[in-house]
């Protein structure tokens, strides 16, 4: 029996050195095949050219995708940030020019205040804002931040805009009721400034829809007064300090007896867009008329 094969029962062993023996030589001979002849190569290569590559390329194809989302997800998250950022920058923005806005309007009035308190040197004035008012379109009736704390008393003269707004008309300590010129009944002596002529001007909520108060008993002989002219308060007035403008003639009219003029005025105040005003402290009875 041969000394590398040993039969042992049924049973045929192979000696383990002998067989690793064999294995080696057969992958010597395997590789001397593969790297002289590619014998092996090109099958191998082909099945890995059906089989591998597109595997493969599926893989590649899957991680390009992969990669485009990512990095779509992190542009994605890049632009919300962005936007949030821009969002909140451009609500710190908004309310800033609403400040510099409400700045630009204080600053407009302060500067009319005090064109008016020029304009009005003679008078000892102090400024006022309004706090409320009563219902309607126009500044009829309004509430001041001043009162008698202030110095503040009843018929007092209130003017703003360049022109005559009304009278104190009652006090408290920190607040202040103004009654305007244009209410209802409210009469003002006055007289045309060129040529001094008496008049009694009224207030008319009614009119003041179309921006005009109304004027009587206005005595024009010479026919002197025409559209356009300037009416002030006058001296007369047992209420108001001379010489103070209401407004402009805007018609004028012949009554039916043939002795008085009547007519309308357009107020030198804008009595629908009020926020400051100046409060004459001078009284009537405190100035020398002239």
């Amino acid at each position: 029996m041969s000394p590398v094969i040993k039969r042992k029962g049924e049973k045929f062993t192979i000696p383990g050195k002998f067989l690793l023996f064999v294995l080696t030589v057969l992958c010597i001979l395997l590789m001397l095949l593969t790297f002289g002849t590619g014998v092996i190569n090109k099958p191998l290569n082909t099945v890995v050219g059906y089989c591998v590559i597109p595997f493969q390329q599926g893989v590649e194809k899957a991680g390009s995708w992969l990669r485009g989302r990512s990095q779509e997800l992190v542009q994605i998250r890049s632009l919300l940030d962005e936007n949030q950022r821009l969002k909140e920058e451009v609500a710190v923005l908004t309310e800033q020019n609403t400040l510099l806005q409400q700045d630009k309007y204080e600053l407009s009035k302060l500067r009319e205040l005090l064109e008016l308190d020029e304009q009005y040197e003679a008078y000892d004035k102090v400024g006022a804002r309004i706090i409320s008012r009563d219902n309607g379109n126009w500044y009829s009736t309004f509430l001041l931040d001043k009162g008698s704390t202030d110095g503040i008393q009843t018929d007092m003269n209130v003017i703003a805009g360049g022109g005559l707004v009304g009278r104190i008309s009652a006090v408290g300590p920190n607040w202040s009721r103004v009654t305007a010129i244009i209410c209802d009944n409210n009469n003002v002596s006055a007289m045309t400034l060129a040529t001094e002529d008496n008049m009694i001007v009224s207030g008319d909520l009614r009119m003041m829809a179309q921006g005009v108060i109304t004027f009587a008993q206005l005595i024009d002989s010479q026919d002197q007064v025409a559209e356009g002219d300037k009416v002030v308060t006058s001296n007369i007035s047992d209420k108001y300090l001379p010489n103070i403008l209401i407004g402009y003639i805007h018609t004028i009219e012949r009554d039916k007896n043939n002795l008085t003029k009547s007519g309308y005025i357009t107020p030198a105040v804008d009595f629908e867009h009020l926020s400051e005003v100046l409060i004459i402290t001078d009284m009537k009875q405190q100035v020398e008329v002239e």
